[in-house]
């Protein structure tokens, strides 16, 4: 897909998300929108499946979150209709912890933890699912590496779009749009490739789009 980077960020910049996700399901491609069902995730969703109820949402689930996250997924999944793809490690969490349990940050295995519960089963799921567009709801506020990041990004020409519709968005922006659609949020959610809240887990630093 050919997409002028520069110009959509332009016209896109300070515009509401929802108009972002429009003009993202509105190019000539297929698009869908991934999440992680953690903290705020309901307003990516919701406003993906307001755009296109059909959207494909793929879920990376690592097979670590807590019963609450997983409680909350099932109740966003039925309440939204959510056209929902689950992509799961290749190993199951009971083997692995087994084998090598969850490491620490600074241990060698991390890395191949984290190629095992996320960047594996993500690059199977952009494989499989072969979208045109990718639909993020990556903040700047979140991580230093965010920061620089572009509401649209493409990594090369023809590859997959990156669109982030809520990267403007503060942690309070996100609060307003769930207390005025009456949605549901989860903060206990554990993702054990980041450890720490403002680490990057790897998918937006090494999935450039």
């Amino acid at each position: 897909m050919q997409v002028d980077i520069a110009k959509a960020n332009a016209e896109l910049a300070g515009q509401h998300p929802k108009q972002i996700v429009e003009w993202a399901a509105g190019l000539d491609g297929r698009t869908i929108v991934t999440t992680n069902f953690g903290p705020n995730e309901a307003v990516i969703l919701h406003l993906a499946s307001q755009v296109q109820p059909d959207m494909p949402v793929v879920w990376i689930d690592s097979g670590y979150a807590t019963r609450k996250t997983y409680l909350f997924a099932e109740k966003l999944i039925n309440d939204l209709n959510l056209n929902i793809h689950v992509f799961n490690p290749l190993m199951s969490a009971a083997r692995r912890d087994a084998l090598m349990g969850i490491p620490d940050v600074d241990d060698p295995q991390h890395e191949e933890f984290t190629r095992q519960v996320k960047l594996e089963p993500f690059g199977r799921a952009m494989q499989e699912m072969a979208p045109d567009v990718w639909l993020t709801a990556v903040r700047r506020d979140q991580t230093e590496f965010r920061k620089n990041m572009e509401i649209v990004s493409q990594d090369k020409p023809g590859g997959v779009v990156k669109v982030a519709p809520v990267l403007e968005w503060t942690e309070a922006d996100m609060q307003a749009y769930l207390d005025k659609h009456d949605l549901p949020n989860e903060t206990s959610y554990y993702d054990p490739t980041k450890v720490l809240g403002n680490r990057e887990c790897g998918l937006h630093n090494r999935f450039t789009a």
